[in-house]
């Protein structure tokens, strides 16, 4: 009897394990780890995850490598001198909870975003929209105060233009949080579990052509060693990141030698830069800064910590990015210049080998994203730079949540600061440099000509004359340039790491953005 009951027993095991191995063999979902939980993904404001706002929320158009392309929006004209924008909706959009998208309901979203206008200042779009109506059921009209020459690009971002639910709105609002997360595009949030994993499933009645994944487990992990570990032990699919976020250079090129992983770097996308502050008691001295661009061995960064994955930044933005090419004096390497330049400037080395003036000591305090994996290394390199000029560096890593108040605040000396990308940089960029909420308005304030700077920007924004708009652009990279705001340092890539199942992996032009929907995993043979 007990023979039997043992062979019955061996039997269920044997087939539930079998069962599990061919689940696991079929399964059609891909694994994603990121250190951060997706958060609140309404669109209309700030507190999510880009890559998963954009897996539920789509635009009106889209930015690609070829320019502006229809998406929600099939087709658009634009009218009196680039002032009205008519959009003709598409026809057979759902969203995920049976609300058909018309022209209405892109009115009410919009309308929504505008009611909300001082949160989303730092995009000049916003200030600038006059009215917006509706001309029938699939036809939308936006009108401007004036022309604005990024229209089109910024109405293709990740947020805030994206289109939710109306159910989803509370008390017709969606700047107090939204009741459901409703979007057209081609994944549905249908599980989150804060600070432990986000489940997204595949529309199935998505409007364009279905993912051939079915779904995407967005796990967090906030330690990047368990992160590694997980992706070598195949417990995750795939990791992916723009600015060391995920993974550190050395880990990168450690994992590229494995032959049970795949790496991937996209082309160089944003700039790596410090950010100094012109408003502080010792940075307030352009001579100070000048010496500190000098101080920098950035080719030593670039393949001792970078490991020749990127390039040197000589200026803010590459000369690829629009309006940036142009022939800027290149700072280079020169320690001895920095040291005459201290000197002149009455910072004198004492036997500490530290510098003084009236007694103070020359000491700086450099500010990183503890929780990014990069920039402490970055950050002590530096350290080690400025100390051979007689400048003592503090370095202190912060949360990300301080870090970006100490933005807000102007409170540092020196900061870690990566640009948007494209399509964000230059215009939204340089127009976040007039909002006090962003740390560039505050290094900019000790600049005798801000006033000048931020009135610039806004004729750009608002020029319609091509050549007039790349005149003033170069007049406000060479100030900037020549100020030393900025000691630019590499311009950065995505990374992505994974395992080979995962094919058709591919970047979108924003780098806060995952195409997911192009990606498909390929059977266990």
């Amino acid at each position: 009897m007990n023979k039997i009951l043992i062979l019955i027993v061996t039997f269920f095991v044997t087939f539930i394990f079998i069962g599990c191995q061919e689940n696991k063999k079929e399964s059609n979902e891909l694994i994603y780890a990121s250190t951060k939980d997706i958060r609140d993904i309404n669109p209309h404001l700030y507190r999510g995850e880009m890559a998963a706002q954009n897996m539920v929320f789509e635009p009106l158009i889209i930015n690609t490598q070829n320019g502006i392309k229809p998406w929600l929006a099939k087709s658009w004209q634009i009218k009196e001198n680039g002032k009205k924008y008519i959009f003709k909706l598409r026809e057979d959009v759902l969203f995920t909870d049976g609300v058909k998208l018309d022209a209405n309901v892109i009115k009410s979203n919009f309308d929504a975003i505008l009611r909300n206008k001082v949160r989303h200042s730092w995009l000049e779009l916003v200030n600038v929209i006059d009215s917006t109506k509706v001309i029938d059921k699939y036809t939308f009209e936006l009108n401007l105060k004036s022309p604005y020459y990024p229209t089109l690009t910024e109405l293709a971002m990740t947020r805030p233009f994206r289109f939710v639910s109306p159910k989803c709105f509370k008390q017709n609002e969606t700047k107090n949080g939204l009741s459901c997360y409703n979007g057209t595009g081609a994944w549905i949030l249908k599980e989150h579990k804060k600070n432990s994993f986000a489940l997204f499933e595949q529309n199935s009645k998505y409007w364009n052509k279905l993912p051939k994944i079915s779904s995407i487990k967005w796990k967090v992990i906030p330690n990047h060693q368990a992160i590694l570990l997980a992706l070598q032990k195949g417990e995750v699919d795939l990791i992916f990141g723009s600015d060391g976020d995920m993974i550190n250079l050395n880990a990168f090129t450690a994992l590229k030698k494995e032959n049970s992983l795949k790496t991937l770097l996209s082309n160089p996308i944003a700039s790596r830069a410090i950010l100094i502050n012109t408003k502080r008691e010792i940075t307030k001295d352009p001579q100070v800064r000048l010496a500190l661009a000098h101080a920098i061995n950035k080719e030593a960064i670039i393949k001792g910590i970078l490991n020749n994955s990127e390039s040197v930044a000589n200026t803010l933005f590459s000369k690829t990015t629009p309006y940036s090419n142009i022939d800027l004096k290149t700072k280079e390497f020169n320690p001895k210049k920095s040291n005459q330049l201290l000197k002149d400037s009455g910072w004198i080395l004492k036997d500490d080998n530290f510098r003084y003036k009236d007694g103070k000591l020359l000491e700086l305090k450099l500010y990183y994203n503890a929780n990014n994996a990069q920039e402490k290394v970055i950050s002590e390199y530096i350290q080690s730079n400025l100390k051979d000029i007689g400048v003592n560096l503090k370095i202190i890593g912060e949360e990300k949540q301080s870090f970006l108040d100490r933005q807000k605040s102007g409170n540092f000396d020196l900061q870690y600061a990566l640009s948007w990308g494209v399509p964000y940089d230059p215009q939204s960029f340089i127009s976040s440099w007039r909002v006090p909420a962003h740390g560039d308005y505050q290094a900019q304030m000790g600049l005798e000509r801000k006033t000048w700077l931020d009135n610039t920007i806004q004729d750009i924004l608002t020029q319609s004359n091509e050549e007039k708009r790349k005149q003033l652009y170069e007049e406000i990279f060479t100030y900037i340039h020549q100020e030393n705001v900025y000691i630019p340092l590499s311009y950065s890539r995505t990374k992505v790491v994974f395992n080979p199942r995962v094919k058709n992996i591919t970047f979108n032009l924003s780098q806060y953005e995952i195409p997911f929907e192009k990606m498909y995993l390929e059977k266990t043979k």
